[in-house]
């Protein structure tokens, strides 16, 4: 079992079901209004630590009662949370989640989440070269991001980088990614391609993939939601693979636990074909439940799952 490092956000997620998304200016009813741990940094922790990983995380929370609560759940599943500290500056990030027919909006606030500093990361370098991967994603101050990029290639750590929300990433921080697991729209957007919105073509995909291996990075994942998953093989091609056949419920957190069952496979040395596969049971199985955080699959359920 490989030692993950995760350098991330960490959210309380306000979620409500919702029969359509409201226009501007309109006020709708919805149902089932839910409040769960979340932020992309702590939900591919937690899915990290459920199926399997030994996770240690570096991030902020407000001192305050969702801070609190957020805190318990990390540890209750059993990541490290030493290094997750609570601000009195700030407020615990949130996250205002509509859902409709498992389909989602989000608009966050990340309060604490912008706390974390480039010192915090050149304090932390023993943490990230004793890891055996470092995972990042993009709820964080960019410039922390680079700096954590940056230090783990001087200590020869490898990064996986999810690069979510879409955002402009420093050409330097982006080339010291070992693994890039954006959607299709992120990875448009980081190798300055127009969104492909209503799908993507293989041509297309495979010129976007290959843009983003120029720049450096090693390995690219493409996440396409019900279309499955696109990846580069060692030998440079693009393997598409389809999803596996689930009823969606509520897709907000699957394209964090596709990342973090990635980072676990990745560490238990798993070729990329497999490790890809176990990235997207677990991925289908989240899909069907409610929340970000409660969804995440126990291992015992990845490992059972056929699809």
């Amino acid at each position: 079992m490989g030692a993950i490092v995760v350098v991330g956000s960490i959210n309380m997620d306000l979620v409500i079901h919702s029969p359509r998304f409201p226009s501007p200016g309109e006020t709708i009813i919805g149902h089932g209004f839910m409040t769960a741990p979340g932020g992309k940094g702590a939900n591919q922790a937690c899915a990290a630590a459920k199926l399997g990983g030994e996770v240690r995380m570096l991030g902020r929370v407000g001192n305050d009662a969702f801070g609190s609560e957020l805190s318990q759940h990390l540890s209750g599943t059993g990541v490290n949370t030493a290094d997750v500290k609570a601000v009195d500056d700030s407020p615990s990030g949130v996250a205002l989640i509509t859902v409709r027919e498992g389909e989602n909006t989000i608009v966050i606030d990340p309060g604490a989440n912008h706390r974390l500093t480039t010192a915090d990361i050149a304090a932390y370098r023993p943490q990230l070269a004793a890891a055996d991967l470092v995972v990042l994603q993009l709820e964080i101050p960019l410039e922390v991001v680079a700096e954590t990029v940056r230090v783990a290639g001087e200590v020869g750590t490898p990064v996986l980088l999810n690069p979510a929300p879409a955002a402009t990433l420093d050409a330097e921080a982006l080339a010291g990614v070992s693994y890039l697991t954006p959607n299709a729209g992120e990875a448009a957007a980081l190798a300055g391609r127009p969104d492909p919105e209503g799908g993507i073509s293989t041509d297309e995909l495979e010129h976007i993939v290959g843009t983003l291996q120029q720049m450096g990075v090693s390995r690219v994942c493409v996440t396409l939601g019900g279309d499955g998953v696109a990846y580069t093989r060692e030998d440079g091609t693009v393997l598409r693979r389809p999803a596996y056949a689930v009823t969606p419920f509520d897709t907000t957190a699957a394209g964090d636990v596709f990342s973090g069952a990635l980072a676990v496979a990745l560490t238990e040395d798993r070729p990329l074909d497999e490790a890809v596969d176990f990235a997207q049971r677990a991925a289908a199985l989240s899909v069907t439940r409610a929340g970000a955080g409660p969804s995440i699959p126990l291992r015992s359920e990845v490992d059972r799952f056929e699809g």
